[in-house]
């Protein structure tokens, strides 16, 4: 088995690799660059019964520049079955004009709620995540619904769980689905490596591709490296980690 997993993990890295690669080669043919995709998230859980949540985040059309959009949201959600969980969640995301840092006019101005719930199962030393999520979004004014489903499996490498000093993979794929056309609204894929500095910390970074769908064109696609920063107070005891940004 752990030949095996080795394997996995292996394919998983030289696949980053290759992705990335593509993604370099592709800013020197095209105009589009790589975006900056950056996430602080902040969990409490004062107990085994639930957990207060915390997330912001900001994107970038290039690495380090053009920023256009931000997002700030937190929730609080019930633990049952030891490992499922179920959250209430609340953002407010805005998105402003391309050709500059946080320039107005603003394109778009979103307040959501949503209802997920979230399953987490191990397969060996692989822990496997499986997310779905119902949103209300009132857009411009506005109101559209969507639903998202995100697969994410971890494959911790060093160890035989995600504890301190745990360095993973993690790859996840999420769609999404709304309630007008084109119903099929967007794709995202990630694939990139985590440490798990102690119970406290953990830091990820990776390459995501996210793709948007629409009636009037083929659609449009982006590549971000996105890194998260993951801080958890935890009261409720020792247990494994599964670090995963919510977004």
């Amino acid at each position: 088995m752990r030949k095996c997993l080795r394997c996995v993990a292996a394919i998983v890295f030289a696949t980053m690799m290759m992705m990335m690669t593509i993604t370099a080669h592709a800013q020197q043919t095209q105009t589009a660059d790589l975006g900056g995709w950056y996430v602080g998230q902040f969990i409490y859980k004062p107990n085994n019964k639930m957990f207060l949540w915390f997330e912001t985040q900001t994107r970038s059309q290039k690495l380090t520049d053009l920023f256009y959009y931000h997002e700030f949201k937190g929730g609080i959600g019930a633990i049952f079955a030891k490992k499922h969980s179920f959250l209430i969640g609340t953002g407010d995301y805005k998105t402003y004009s391309y050709d500059g840092n946080f320039k107005t006019p603003m394109q778009a101005k979103e307040f959501r709620l949503w209802e997920q719930i979230t399953l987490n199962n191990n397969i060996d030393r692989v822990k496997i995540e499986q997310r779905y999520r119902i949103e209300q979004r009132w857009v411009n004014g506005d109101f559209r619904s969507r639903f998202r489903y995100r697969l994410n499996p971890i494959i911790p490498l060093n160890k035989p769980s995600v504890q301190t000093n745990t360095v993973y993979i993690s790859l996840f794929e999420e769609v999404f689905f709304g309630n007008h056309a084109p119903y099929f609204e967007r794709n995202r894929f990630f694939a990139g490596a985590g440490y798990q500095f102690n119970k406290w910390f953990a830091a990820q970074t990776g390459w995501i591709r996210q793709f948007d769908y629409n009636k009037t064109t083929d659609g449009s696609g982006k590549n971000f490296l996105q890194t998260t920063l993951m801080f958890t107070l935890d009261k409720s005891g020792p247990k494994e980690s599964h670090p995963s940004p919510m977004d």
